[in-house]
C-alpha cells in the first residue's frame, strides 16, 4: 500500500504536494516546503497530520508543512493553514499549547572584542536575573487588575509601567497586543500567569548572546540595526507560560463539545474546533489573544531585565550601549488577514504553528519602520549554533506569508534523553569558549544540538522554495535555558 508520504510530488524547488486524493475528506491539497535531504528524514507522522488539516471546513488553498516540522499536537510543528471567516474554523490544535511562543532580538553598539573578556559574567548576570525554569516566579508582581490590563495591552502595558523604551512597540508585530477579552480567560487562567510575568520557563525556550557572522543583504540589515560583523545581539525565545497552556487545554475541552454541537467531520480528535463566528470560536479567539498579550509582555519583561543586566556588567546605560529591540514575531498563533483567492479578496483566520509571519516589502500590515523592507523573520538554530535574520518574499504570499521557525527537533526529547548527557554536553559546549547556564542538566540533553535538524538546511529549503531571503546571520556566544 503506498503510503501518503510515497505520493507527494515534487513540483517546483523544495514543494512537495500531497493531491487530494490522497486521503478521503481532503479539501485541498497538502504542499510540504523541504529540501531533498529534509523531506526524507521528515516522519510519517507529519504527512498524516498535515493531510488531515487539509480535511478541515473552510480550508483555503493548501495545507502547509514548513520545511522544520515535525509530529505535533493535532496540526504538525510547521503547519499553516488558513481558513475562509465565513464558513471555516478555528482550532486550538493550530495554534498549539505555547500560544505565541515567539522570538525577539535586540541588538547592541557591542563588539565581540568588548563582551568576550566579560562573557562569563553576563551570561552569570542574566542568569541571576532573568527567572527561568519549570515554575519558575517573575520578576514583576501583579494584581489582578494590572494582569487584566496587561492582558488586552501586551507591550504598551509594560512600556506605560517602565519595562521598556515607545520605540519598543512599533518593533513587535501586530504593535505587542491583539484584540483580547479579559473575561474569555478563566480565573484558573489567571491564577497561573499573575506571578509568570518575566520568566523564561524550560523545554527549548533561551536568551542568548549572539555575535552577527554574515551580513548577505547590507543596505536590509543596515534598516534592521545590523551594520557589522561581530556585532553583538541577545535572542529571547519563550511564550505565554502556565497561562496559556491552561487556557489551551480549557478551549481544546469546549471544543470537543463543539466539534459534537456543530458536526464537524474531523480526522484526528486533536484536531478538535469550532466555527470562527460561533460562540465557542468567537470565545478561544478572544481567549487566545490574551495569552498572546501575555507572551508579547514576557518577552518585553525580559528584554527589560537583559538591558539592566548588561547595565551591571558594562557599566553603561542601555540607552548609550543602542540596546534597540530589532522585532519580536509570534510562532503560534490564530491571525485574521486578508488575501485574494480565487479573484476576490478574503477575510481568513491563518493559522501558524511553529511557523513565522513573512509579510514582503511594501506590505500594508508592515510597521513603518519596515515597509520598504519587510520585516524581520527571526529563524533561531538549536542551541550553540547559527540563527538567521531573514525577509519575506513576494512569493511568500502562497503559503500566507508564512515560513519557518526554527531549526525544528529530529529527536523526540525521550530519544534526546537516551541519546545525550547535559553535564557532557555543558562540559564540551564550555570547552569551545561557549558559556551556558542552566537549570537543569536533562533540560540540556532535551535540547542538545544534534536533537534538531540543521537550520542552515531548514533555511536554504525557504529560499529555495521563494518565500524567504536572509540578510543575517548570526551565532551564539553563549546561552541560558530553564
Amino acid at each position: 500500500m503506498t503510503t501518503i508520504k510515497e505520493q507527494a510530488k515534487k513540483v517546483a524547488n523544495a514543494v512537495w504536494e500531497i493531491p487530494k486524493t490522497a486521503k478521503a475528506g481532503m479539501l485541498v491539497p497538502a504542499k510540504v516546503i523541504a529540501t531533498d535531504a529534509l523531506f526524507k528524514e521528515m516522519d510519517p507522522g507529519v504527512f498524516e497530520q498535515v493531510t488531515n488539516v487539509a480535511c478541515l471546513p473552510g480550508i483555503q488553498r493548501n495545507a502547509f508543512c514548513m520545511p522544520d516540522g515535525h509530529w505535533g499536537y493535532g496540526f504538525p510543528i510547521g503547519g499553516v493553514a488558513a481558513f475562509s471567516e465565513e464558513n471555516g474554523i478555528i482550532s486550538p490544535g493550530g495554534v498549539g499549547y505555547d500560544i505565541n511562543c515567539g522570538v525577539r532580538i535586540m541588538k547592541t553598539n557591542l563588539t565581540l572584542k568588548d563582551v568576550k573578556p566579560k562573557l562569563k559574567l553576563l551570561i552569570d548576570t542574566l542568569f541571576k536575573n532573568v527567572p527561568a525554569g519549570l515554575g519558575s516566579r517573575g520578576a514583576v508582581k501583579l494584581d489582578h487588575k494590572s494582569f487584566d490590563e496587561l492582558m488586552t495591552q501586551g507591550v504598551k502595558w509594560c512600556v506605560d509601567n517602565g519595562y521598556g523604551w515607545k520605540g519598543d512597540i512599533e518593533r513587535c508585530e501586530n504593535y505587542g497586543a491583539l484584540p483580547a477579552d479579559a473575561s474569555k480567560a478563566s480565573e484558573k487562567a489567571k491564577e497561573r500567569g499573575y506571578d509568570q510575568l518575566g520568566t523564561l520557563g524550560s523545554g527549548n525556550h533561551f536568551l542568548e548572546v549572539q555575535t552577527v557572522e554574515d551580513i548577505l543583504q547590507p543596505e536590509v540589515a543596515k534598516s534592521f540595526g545590523i551594520t557589522e560583523p561581530k556585532q553583538i545581539v541577545v535572542m529571547i525565545h519563550c511564550g505565554s507560560r502556565g497561562f496559556g497552556h491552561q487556557i489551551a487545554s480549557e478551549y481544546i475541552r469546549i471544543m470537543d463539545g463543539a466539534v459534537r454541537k456543530y458536526n464537524i467531520q474531523i480526522k484526528d480528535r486533536e484536531l478538535v474546533c469550532a466555527p470562527i463566528h460561533s460562540k465557542e470560536g468567537e470565545d478561544y479567539y478572544a481567549a487566545m489573544n490574551c495569552a498572546v498579550n501575555n507572551a508579547f509582555a514576557n518577552r518585553q519583561v525580559i528584554m527589560h531585565l537583559a538591558r539592566k543586566s548588561f547595565e551591571q556588567v558594562f557599566g553603561r546605560k542601555a540607552e548609550d550601549m543602542d540596546m534597540e529591540l530589532v522585532y519580536d514575531v509570534c510562532h503560534n498563533v490564530a491571525k485574521k488577514e486578508e488575501y485574494k483567492i480565487d479573484g476576490k479578496n478574503t477575510k481568513v483566520v491563518v493559522h501558524r504553528k511553529g511557523a513565522t509571519r513573512a509579510f514582503a516589502a511594501g506590505h500594508k500590515d508592515n510597521p513603518d519602520v519596515y515597509r520598504k523592507t519587510g520585516h524581520p523573520v527571526i529563524i533561531p538554530g538549536a542551541m550553540g549554533s547559527s540563527s538567521f535574520i531573514c525577509v519575506g518574499t513576494e512569493k511568500a504570499e502562497e503559503t500566507f506569508f508564512s515560513s519557518c521557525h526554527g531549526a525544528g527537533r529530529l529527536m523526540s526529547r525521550t530519544q534526546a534523553l537516551r541519546e545525550f548527557r547535559g553535564d557532557k554536553i555543558k562540559q564540551e559546549m564550555e570547552a569551545k569558549g561557549f558559556a551556558v547556564r542552566a537549570k537543569s542538566l536533562p533540560g540540556l540533553a532535551e535540547e542538545a544540538t544534534g536533537a534538531y535538524k540543521n537550520v542552515s538546511e531548514v533555511v536554504r529549503a525557504t529560499e529555495e522554495a521563494g518565500i524567504c531571503k536572509t540578510v543575517v546571520r548570526v551565532h551564539s556566544l553563549a546561552t541560558m535555558k530553564g
